[in-house]
C-alpha cells in the first residue's frame, strides 16, 4: 500500500504501529499508553483514504479516539459493536481486518460506507439510515439474555440520530425491560451539554465506578424500606442531585443509568469510564461522550460541515476535486425555482428533515428563513407538521431523499393521502444514486406513493422539466403531490425564466416513429434517446415519449401509442410494481393487448438490492442504459420476425445487441 504523508503530527516518536494490528485482539495486546499512537495513526489513515475514495469523513474523525476504545476495552466480535447511521464506521473499517481494503470504499466491488453485515463479522447491524441501533441492540441484548449468554451490547448512536422518535422508543423499551445494554451518545454538534472539564470528568468516572454503583443500589433498598412520603422524597432528591450535575434527568426518566459528560477525545478519560460500564451488572446504561466532528485535520475542523461529505481532495491542502459542469445540479435547480415561486406566494413553504443543503432548502432558507423548516432526524415528524400546515391553507414542500420518505410512509398515508391534504414532496436522489449503494437508491417511491388515491406524480426528465414540475406542485392545491428528481447534475438543456405549471396528466412526444415507442417517465430519457438514434440505424422507427406523470397517467397518449405502433417499452428508474405497471393495467382493462401483433415490454430496476458503484455503471448492470433499451427491443421479436424498412421480411435482431441481463430476474 502507497504511504501518504500523515497530516496529523503524531506526539510521539515510533515505528508504525497501525500496520500490525490486523484485528482488534491485537490491539487488545497494547499497552494503554500505545493508544494514543494508534489513534493518531488512524486518523492519518482514514484521512488519506478518503481523500482517494471520498466519504464521509467528519464523522469518522470525531470517533477515532473513541473507536480504539471501544474496540480495546470490549471483546469485538463477540461483544456486538453497533454503529448508528455507518457514516462514522471508518476507523471501525480499517481496525477490524479491512484496512488493506480501505482505498476500496465506495467503489464499485469494494468496501461499502456503511457497516454491513454480509462485509464483516464485526459489522453485527447494517446501517446507513439512522437511528436503528438502540432498537437494534435491544433485540440483540434479549437475544443473549434468552440464550443465557453473557456478552456486551454497544450501541454508538450520534447526538443527531439521538433526535428521532425511534431512538427514544427504544430507549423507552429498554428502560422498561431492565436489559443490561450500553449506549454511547457521540455528542458532536448539538451542545446538549456543559463544556467537558476536569470536573465533569471527574463526576463521569466517579459515577460509572461500582463503589457509586453499589452505594446507589444501597440506597435505592434504604429508601424501599422508608415510608411512602419519604421513599419518594429521597429517590427524588438522589435523580435530581445527579441529574444537576451531569445533565442527565431526560435519559434516567427513560430508565437509563446516565454517566457523563466524557471527552471522546481523551483516552486517560474514556478507558477507564468504559471498563467500569463493562463490568457493571446495572440494566441500560448511557454514556454521554463529547467529540468534535472533523477532529485533527484543519480543513475539516474549519468547515462549516465538519467535512460531512466529501469528494476526492487534496490532503494537504484540503480542496475537494469536484468535477465542473455546464448544467447545474437538480438540487439546486429545486432551491432556486422554489425560491421563484415563493417570491410570488408567501405561503410557500419548505421542510427538511436534517438536509437542507442535500435537499436545496437551504437555498430557500437563505432567501425566506422565516418559512425554511428543518426539523431534524424526523422524518415522520415532517410529514405530519407538513399535514397541519396545509389545514391552515399553507403551501408546505417537504424536501426529502426518496430512500427517507420510506420512513414516514404511514404518515403519508393516513395524515397526507387519506384526508386529501396538498402536502407536496419534492422527492430528490431518484433511481440509483451511486456510492452511497443500495441504502440511498430511490428506487421504491413511486410504487409505494402510486397506489395512494388521489396522489399527483411527476418525475423529471431533465433541470427544465424540474422547474415547471416546481411551478405545477405550487398550483396543486385539492390533494398531494410529488416530484422526483435523480442525483447529480442536469444534462444541459436551457432553463425557463420561471417555471410554467404543467398540464396535470399530460405527456409529450419528443420524436415521431412508427414501429416502436420508448415511453419514459423520469431520468431516463436521455438514454432513451441515445436508444432511438441506435434503433434508427438500424432500421426500426422509433416514438420517443415522456409520460412525465406517473399519476395520473395520459390515457389518450397510451392509446395512441398502444395503437400505432407494434411495440411499447416503457422505461423507468424504480421498482417492479411502478409506472410501468399502471401502464399496464390501464391498456390492459382497455383491451389493447387484445389487438393483433400488439406488445408490451416493460424496464425496470432488477429486483435485487444493486450494489454501490458508479451511477453509469449500475444503470448498464441494471439494463436501463441505451445499450440495454435497444436489447430489450430486439428481444422482443423473434429472429426472423418483420421489423420494418425496406428489408422488410429478412430483418434480424443483430447477435451485437443480443443483451444478457447482470441479475436474475431482469428486466421484465
Amino acid at each position: 500500500m502507497t504511504a501518504l504523508t500523515p497530516i496529523v503530527e503524531p506526539t510521539h516518536q515510533y515505528r508504525p504501529i497501525l500496520e500490525s494490528l490486523n484485528s482488534p485482539s491485537d490491539l487488545r495486546r497494547l499497552k494503554p499508553k500505545d493508544l494514543q499512537r494508534v489513534a493518531d495513526e488512524l486518523r492519518n489513515e482514514t484521512i488519506n483514504a478518503v481523500a482517494v475514495t471520498g466519504g464521509h469523513l467528519g464523522a469518522s474523525l470525531g470517533v477515532v479516539e473513541l473507536t480504539v476504545a471501544l474496540h480495546y476495552v470490549f471483546d469485538t466480535p463477540n461483544d456486538k459493536l453497533i454503529w448508528d447511521v455507518g457514516h462514522q464506521a471508518y476507523p471501525h473499517k480499517i481496525l477490524t481486518g479491512r484496512r488493506e481494503r480501505i482505498r476500496t470504499l465506495r467503489q464499485g466491488g469494494g468496501l461499502s460506507g456503511f457497516t454491513k453485515r454480509s462485509e464483516s463479522e464485526y459489522d453485527c447491524f447494517g446501517a446507513a439510515h439512522s437511528s436503528t441501533s438502540i432498537s437494534a441492540g435491544l433485540g440483540m441484548a434479549v437475544a443473549r439474555d434468552l440464550s443465557g449468554e453473557t456478552h456486551n451490547v454497544i450501541c454508538v448512536i450520534g447526538d443527531g440520530a439521538i433526535s428521532a422518535g425511534m431512538a427514544y422508543e427504544a430507549m423507552n423499551n429498554a428502560g422498561a425491560m431492565g436489559r443490561r445494554l450500553i449506549v454511547v451518545l457521540n455528542d458532536n454538534e448539538m451542545s446538549i451539554a456543559r463544556p467537558v472539564g476536569a470536573m465533569s470528568a471527574y463526576l463521569a468516572r466517579l459515577l460509572s465506578s461500582p463503589m457509586y454503583m453499589s452505594l446507589r443500589g444501597l440506597g435505592k433498598q434504604v429508601a424501599e424500606r422508608l415510608p411512602a412520603f419519604l421513599k419518594e422524597r429521597a429517590l427524588r432528591a438522589e435523580e435530581l442531585a445527579r441529574g444537576f450535575v451531569t445533565g442527565g434527568t431526560l435519559f434516567e426518566e427513560l430508565g437509563f443509568y446516565y454517566v457523563g459528560v466524557v471527552d471522546g477525545h481523551n483516552l486517560d478519560q474514556l478507558l477507564p469510564v468504559l471498563e467500569n460500564v463493562r463490568d457493571a451488572k446495572e440494566g441500560p446504561i448511557l454514556i454521554h461522550v463529547r467529540t468534535q466532528k472533523g477532529k485533527g485535520y484543519a480543513p475539516a475542523e474549519a468547515s462549516d460541515d465538519k467535512y460531512h461529505g466529501v469528494v476526492k481532495f487534496d490532503v494537504a491542502t484540503g480542496k475537494q476535486n469536484k468535477a465542473k459542469s455546464a448544467a447545474p445540479s437538480y438540487t439546486k435547480v429545486f432551491g432556486q425555482y422554489l425560491v421563484k415561486e415563493a417570491e410570488q406566494d408567501d405561503r410557500i413553504l419548505a421542510i427538511t428533515a436534517a438536509m437542507p443543503s442535500g435537499t436545496g432548502v437551504d437555498i430557500f432558507a437563505k432567501a425566506f428563513p422565516e418559512r425554511a423548516f428543518d426539523v431534524g432526524i424526523a422524518e415522520q415528524h415532517a410529514v405530519t407538521f407538513a399535514a397541519g400546515l396545509a389545514t391552515q391553507g399553507y403551501k408546505p414542500f417537504v424536501a426529502i431523499y426518496s430512500t427517507f420518505l420510506q420512513r414516514a410512509y404511514d404518515q403519508v398515508v393516513h395524515d397526507v393521502a387519506l384526508q386529501r391534504l396538498p402536502v407536496r414532496f419534492a422527492i430528490d436522489r431518484a433511481g440509483l444514486v451511486g456510492a452511497d449503494g443500495p441504502t440511498h437508491a430511490g428506487s421504491f417511491d413511486v410504487t409505494y406513493l402510486g397506489c395512494l388515491p388521489g396522489f399527483v406524480i411527476m418525475a423529471a426528465a431533465d433541470e427544465s422539466e424540474l422547474a415547471h414540475m416546481v411551478a405545477t406542485a405550487a398550483a396543486i392545491d385539492d390533494r398531494p403531490s410529488a416530484l422526483r428528481y435523480p442525483r447529480g447534475d442536469g444534462v444541459g438543456v436551457p432553463m425557463p425564466e420561471r417555471g410554467v405549471p404543467l398540464e396535470i396528466g399530460r405527456g409529450r412526444i419528443l420524436r415521431q416513429g412508427s414501429t416502436v415507442a420508448l415511453l419514459s417517465l423520469g431520468g431516463r430519457l436521455a438514454d432513451c434517446l441515445k436508444a432511438a438514434d441506435v434503433l434508427a440505424a438500424r432500421g426500426v422507427s422509433t416514438t420517443v415519449a415522456d409520460a412525465r406523470f406517473a399519476k395520473p397517467l395520459d390515457g389518450e397518449l397510451l392509446l395512441r401509442l398502444a395503437h400505432n405502433h407494434e411495440l411499447v417499452v416503457t422505461v423507468e428508474e424504480g421498482a417492479i410494481g411502478g409506472f410501468s405497471a399502471h401502464v399496464m393495467q390501464f391498456l390492459a382493462d382497455r383491451g389493447a393487448f387484445e389487438q393483433r401483433g400488439f406488445k408490451m415490454r416493460a424496464m425496470v430496476l432488477p429486483d435485487v438490492f444493486i450494489d454501490h458503484d458508479s451511477p453509469p455503471t449500475m444503470y448498464a448492470k441494471a439494463g436501463l442504459d441505451a445499450g440495454g433499451i435497444v436489447a430489450k427491443v430486439f428481444e422482443a421479436f423473434e429472429p426472423a420476425q418483420i421489423l420494418t424498412g425496406p428489408d422488410r421480411g429478412t430483418a434480424r435482431r443483430p447477435k451485437e445487441f443480443v443483451h444478457t441481463d447482470a441479475f436474475s430476474g431482469g428486466a421484465l
